[in-house]
Order: structure tokens, then C-alpha cells, then sequence
């Protein structure tokens, strides 16, 4: 990520079964050959290493993890859903949560609740309700929640979850949050949701309100434990939803969320692993494995360092050239179990597992390389995608899921500024900074997109500091020329909850781009940087296919939780979803 600052190789693959990690080490046999100092960017013929025939690639891939490092097997919170018509006093278990709205806690002359739901549940249990959202100011606003124990009673606890005046499904989301976090601090196993005022919801919008409950509660029950030498595993076991409809339309949706879950909860995984864990070649494991798991739908293809070579790849095969760990480009395609394909789209993701800078190190307070694994943040979106597709199978479309996955190093074979580059559609390029490094791999991988015939192209990229600066830690930046394009993303994230914010592409910011010696460099001025990248990437995408860049560096990571956030995985399935309707 951009910062601000003040011959043939072949390959076989085994996928390990070892159940002690889910970024267990693959084996890999290599016969290499690898560029020569002078070639790297395909700039100029390259020569053999036969010292190198496949000794350091094998070694560096099947190696023990830097600081004997391996990940806990930590199975994904298994959750049971059902949606009930019921009596909520006649229900029993450990927590009865009730999302309110500041509307619903308004009280008459006589201090009683105006809401018919909570008058119900108060009266059942001797105005203990009323008695204790008086006491502890519980007004109804997003983020309060009041919690009562009442061992007497058929439910153990009662709980009333503020959620403001709810206009958006993150309200709803953050409801099930709210309850999972409440199950986690009292280790309850089953808990029932309900709305004080459910009757006021379409009914249309019922099945999507249960649904964004039951994403809140699955993502707040994961923890990702895999590094800590301690950790308990979730209690909770079953979540009744109550007063939101019943029948075929509210499982499918449910159902649907558990599937969405599992491709965030792996986004996260994927993000929080360390640079030493996660490698290249894990990353590429990982694409394997979804593949294997959904091999009704899915095919991969991994590339080696000499297959992309022949592709003419110099802009990416530049940056992993000084990593003892070799660059993998993976390319996943998902085709519909119907067969017939009506659109061809292709996500396309930055994959840099860790990101020094390069010779233009990241130094100093704000260069954040200590959080560089989340270099790779677009494809932990892109593949935690393909996983939920994989179980949700959508008709009508044909996905490409492309990820040049690598490391931005130092070493004698690096990059180095002033060097130039060929990409695969013969374009030069003056690396003027090594740090701009993700964009020189997306370079490549938006042209193989073109090449296999996608109408629709959208990448994801931690790409740069500036799009922080211009929208803080929570919104991505889109850059788009496609009205349309822009609009069913649009839709998609306002359904899925995630923020996205238009931004211009100016064309006359190109000339701070040109170059005296290629055809472009790699990085602009400082003022505007996000939008230069932008229009960087687009020189790499054919002009008749519709193309959105989603620049993420700001929502891909939690300041506060100090975790990822699995950002990108569910506006993506909802616009493939909708494509393929």
C-alpha cells in the first residue's frame, strides 16, 4: 500500500488434510528457473539460475513458519437458526433480548411503557423492566443495552438492546452484535431475538431484518483465537427469532447469512494471519482448498513464477522478485450448476501478504508496516467471495476470482526506483516509488481479467494512505467511469451494510503520471494520490469492459478491536447475486 508520508517451472500440489490448521503448509515439488537481477521486469532477457533449481522455492514454502508458528484448528461458530410465531412470555432459555427504539421506550403520564410488546413482557415480570430502564437511564439509543437476570422466570435473563431510530440494516446487525456479546459474558447457549415493534416492518423487509440479526450474531460470536495459547469455545448453540414471519422465505434467508458468514469469517482469518504464516503459497492454498470443497462449481488455476513469465507479467513478477518466497498467481472460476451463463464477471484482488515498501521502506510513525499483513485484504475478500458462492451457487453467472499474490521485499534481486518495467499488454512503467507496489501487480492481473472475457471487472485493494485521509478508517473509495456499474454497487452495499463513497476519476491529474523514459510511473504528486492510482489501474483495462476499482485501505482493519473486519465479501456476494438474477 502507498503510503503519506510528512525457461518453464513446474509445479505439483497437495493439499494438506492435517486438521491442526486451516493455513497448514502445502507441499510443493519445483523444477525453477528465475530471473537474473537484470530482467525481473521483463524489461530484458532473462538467464537461468540453475543453483536456484527449485532448492530456495521448495525450502521456502515447506519450511517451518518463522518463529515455529502454527495456527490453532478454531472451528466457525455453529449457530442454529429458527424463525418463531410466539408467545415471547411463554419462551424459556437463557436470554430473551428485545431490540427497542427510543420510540418504543416512550411511557405514559403513569410511567408505563406506550409499547404494546413491552407493557406484555413488563407485566409478566411485576414491572421489574420498567423499574430498571428507569433507574439506569435506558432510553433506547443505538449502543445502550440493559440486561436483567431473573432465575424465577422461564427465561434466565431479559435484555433490552437499544438501537436508535433504526433506518439501515447495520442497526439490526449491530443487534445481533449486541447479543452475542451479551451470550458470550453470561455463557449462554440459547437465546431468543425480537423487536418491540416488529409490526411496524413490511413485511416484504422482514425476512432481510432476520437475516441482518443473524449475520450480527454469528460474526460477534467469532473470535479468532488461533494464535493465543488460550481461549474458550462459544456456548451459544441456538438463536430463536421471533415476531419476524415464518416459512420457506425467512430460512432461505437465514440460510443465506450463514453462508455470507462463512466467507467473511475466512476474509478475517485470512487478513489477521501473520506474514510468516500466511505466505504466497498458503494464500494459494487456501484457493485450492475452496475449490476442492466446491468442486461442483469451482476450477483453479495457480501460476508459478515461470507460467507468468510466459504471460509477459514484469509489472507483478517485479515486486515479489526480492522475496525468498515466491510470487503465486491464482486464478478461481466459478461456473453456475445450471450451466448456462448469461454474464461473466471477474473480482479481482490485491494479494500482497506483506508489504516492507521496498527500497522505499515504510519508515516512521503512520507507515503502519507493522500491520502490513493486511496488504492482501482484496483477496482475503475476493476468495472469502468465492467461499460463500460456493454454497449459495448462484444461476446465470460465471465468476473470476484473480488474485497475484506476493510479498514486497528487499533483497539484491529486488525492484529498485528508476527501474522500468513491461506489463503483459506491453506497457512500460518507471517505478518511481517501490512502494506503490500494488498497483504494479494489479496491472497484470486486470489484464489476465480482460483476457478471459469478463464483461464486468471490479478490484479490491488496500491501494492507498490517501483514500484513509480523504475518508477515514470506515468508507471505501470507488473510482468507476460506468454510471450503471456504479449504481448496482451502490445497491449491493446499501443491502450488505458496508459504506462506499464515489469518487471522482479527473483525467487531467494523468499528467502527473508521465514519464520521460516509459509510458507512465507508478505514482503521482501527493495531492490526490488515491485518484492517480485509480487512473493508473485503468490503463490496464480494456475499454470495453466495464470496470470499478474499490480502494478499501481504510475499512479492512478495526483500530479499536484491533482485528480485520472482513470488509468486502458481503457487497461483492450481493452484487454477484444480483447479476446473476
Amino acid at each position: 500500500m502507498a503510503a503519506i508520508r510528512v525457461a518453464s517451472t513446474s509445479f505439483t500440489i497437495r493439499a494438506s488434510t492435517s486438521p491442526s490448521s486451516s493455513f497448514s503448509s502445502s507441499y510443493y515439488n519445483f523444477s525453477a528457473s528465475v530471473f537474473t537481477k537484470f530482467g525481473f521486469g521483463l524489461s530484458y532477457p532473462t538467464t537461468p539460475l540453475s543453483s536456484w533449481r527449485g532448492k530456495r522455492m521448495a525450502h521456502s514454502i515447506t519450511r517451518a513458519a518463522l518463529g515455529l508458528t502454527e495456527p490453532k484448528k478454531i472451528d466457525p461458530p455453529k449457530i442454529a437458526f429458527s424463525a418463531k410465531e410466539i408467545d415471547l412470555v411463554e419462551w424459556k432459555g437463557d436470554i430473551l433480548a428485545v431490540g427497542v427504539t427510543e420510540k418504543d421506550m416512550e411511557r405514559d403520564e403513569n410511567s408505563a411503557f406506550k409499547n404494546v410488546i413491552l407493557q406484555k413482557l413488563d407485566l409478566h415480570l411485576g414491572g421489574l423492566l420498567s423499574e430498571a430502564s428507569s433507574e439506569e437511564d435506558f432510553t433506547g439509543k443505538a449502543g445502550q443495552s440493559t440486561v436483567l437476570r431473573l432465575p424465577s422466570v422461564g427465561s434466565k435473563r431479559v435484555g433490552l438492546i437499544g438501537l436508535g431510530t433504526p433506518s439501515a440494516r447495520t442497526a439490526y446487525r449491530s443487534l445481533g452484535e449486541s447479543v452475542a456479546a451479551a451470550a458470550k459474558s453470561s455463557r449462554a447457549s440459547n437465546v431468543a431475538i425480537t423487536l418491540a415493534s416488529s409490526e411496524g416492518i413490511a413485511a416484504e423487509l422482514k425476512p432481510s431484518t432476520a437475516s441482518a440479526i443473524a449475520t450480527g450474531a454469528i460474526l460477534g460470536t467469532f473470535d479468532d483465537n488461533r494464535f493465543k495459547s488460550e481461549s474458550k469455545k462459544p456456548a451459544l448453540q441456538s438463536i430463536d427469532i421471533i415476531g419476524l414471519g415464518i416459512g420457506p422465505e425467512i430460512e432461505k434467508k437465514l440460510k443465506y447469512a450463514e453462508d455470507v458468514c462463512s466467507g467473511i469469517i475466512l476474509g478475517k482469518e485470512l487478513v489477521n494471519a501473520p506474514a510468516n504464516v500466511l505466505t504466497p503459497g498458503v494464500l494459494a492454498e487456501e484457493a485450492t482448498r475452496i475449490a476442492s470443497d466446491h468442486s461442483d462449481v469451482f476450477t483453479v488455476k495457480i501460476l508459478d513464477v515461470e507460467q507468468c513469465k510466459e504471460l509477459k507479467m514484469g509489472s507483478y513478477l517485479a515486486v515479489g522478485a526480492a522475496s525468498s518466497n515466491p510470487p503465486h498467481f491464482i486464478h478461481l472460476c466459478y461456473k453456475p450448476p445450471g450451466g448456462t451463463v448469461r454474464t461473466k464477471l471477474a473480482l479481482v484482488g490485491k494479494g500482497l501478504t506483506f508489504d516492507c515498501g521496498g527500497y522505499n521502506i515504510k519508515t516512521g510513525p503512520g507507515s503502519m508496516i507493522e500491520l502490513m499483513k493486511f496488504d492482501m485484504g482484496g483477496s482475503a475478500a475476493v476468495l472469502g467471495a468465492a467461499k460463500s458462492l460456493g454454497k449459495i451457487k448462484p444461476d446465470g453467472v460465471e465468476v473470476h476470482f484473480i488474485v497475484a499474490a506476493c510479498e514486497n521485499m528487499i533483497s539484491g534481486t529486488g525492484m529498485r526506483p528508476g527501474d522500468i518495467l513491461t506489463a503483459s499488454n506491453g506497457k512500460t512503467i518507471e517505478v518511481n516509488n517501490t512502494d506503490a507496489e500494488g498497483r504494479l501487480t494489479l496491472a497484470d492481473a486486470l489484464i489476465y481479467a480482460c483476457n478471459q472475457g469478463a464483461d464486468k471487472i471490479v478490484d479490491l485493494a488496500t491501494l492507498s494512505g490517501a483514500c484513509i485521509v480523504a475518508l477515514g478508517p470506515s468508507i471505501a473509495g470507488v473510482f468507476t467511469p460506468n454510471d450503471d456499474l456504479a449504481e448496482e454497487m451502490s445497491i449491493a452495499s446499501e443491502n450488505s451494510g458496508e459504506k462506499l463513497w464515489r469518487l471522482p476519476l479527473e483525467e487531467t491529474y494523468w499528467e502527473s503520471m508521465k514519464s520521460g523514459v516509459a509510458d507512465m510511473v507508478n505514482t503521482g504528486g501527493r495531492q490526490g494520490g488515491s485518484i492517480t492510482a485509480a487512473l493508473f489501474l485503468k490503463q490496464f483495462v480494456d475499454e470495453n469492459v466495464q470496470w470499478m476499482h474499490i480502494d478499501m485501505a481504510g475499512p479492512v482493519w478495526n483500530d479499536k478491536k484491533k482485528s480485520a473486519t472482513g470488509f468486502g465479501v458481503s457487497t461483492l456476494v450481493e452484487w454477484v447475486v444480483k447479476n446473476s438474477s
